[in-house]
């Protein structure tokens, strides 16, 4: 469920919720992305419980607000499920929670936030041996945790002494991709860490 963070996926959810109901080549429009990508986005949220596809032969305006009259149905039209419009609140009422929320089963991507918290920044190969994964594995995930906003790459060209926590060198030229947690990223693993705490905490009272 992570992807729900990625920013097309988020654009598309935002204007559905405006639209109320709409189809795939108004998405794009709208939206500002490629037919195919909005098509694909639209079916993906379907299959995340996020949309539905509306019933009905004809399409109201007072239901399609992009629409200035009734239609007939030409195309597969969606409007958002009571659990896509209620993510959307929660993600703009309280947006850590709700990403702690949508970690919970994905051990990889924990494992990879609690390891980027401890080293600060690195590469993959790095990540990859602190977590057991495979670098495979490893980039892979971590690829996913930039493009949901978790982590970003470091686009400095030196590293510098003490950055890389993990393995403290010399200011370093960046010869590979470095990872450290995103700004969203530091403020999740931090309350997931105080959670956690406050958990042990009672435990032993």
């Amino acid at each position: 469920m992570l992807e729900l963070l990625e920013g097309r996926m988020l654009d598309v959810m935002k204007h559905m919720r405006r639209a109320n109901v709409d189809y795939g080549k108004s998405v794009a429009i709208n939206v500002g992305i490629p037919l195919e990508e909005a098509v694909r986005l639209l079916e993906e949220l379907e299959r995340l419980g996020m949309l539905e596809r509306t019933t009905g032969s004809a399409v109201k305006s007072t239901e399609a607000k992009y629409k200035l009259s009734e239609v007939r149905k030409h195309h597969t039209y969606y409007r958002l499920t009571r659990e896509g419009d209620h993510f959307l609140r929660e993600l703009e009422r309280d947006k850590v929670t709700t990403v702690l929320k949508l970690l919970r089963g994905e051990e990889r991507a924990v494992k990879l936030l609690r390891i980027a918290e401890r080293v600060n920044v690195d590469h993959a190969l790095t990540y990859a041996k602190l977590s057991g994964l495979s670098l495979e594995e490893t980039i892979e995930e971590l690829e996913r945790l930039v493009r949901v906003g978790l982590m970003e790459e470091d686009e400095s060209k030196v590293i510098k002494f003490g950055e890389r926590r993990a393995k403290p060198k010399r200011e370093t030229r960046t010869h590979h991709k470095y990872y450290r947690l995103s700004r969203l990223g530091e403020l999740v693993t931090r309350k997931m860490r105080k959670e956690e705490n406050k958990a042990k905490s009672d435990n032993r009272e």
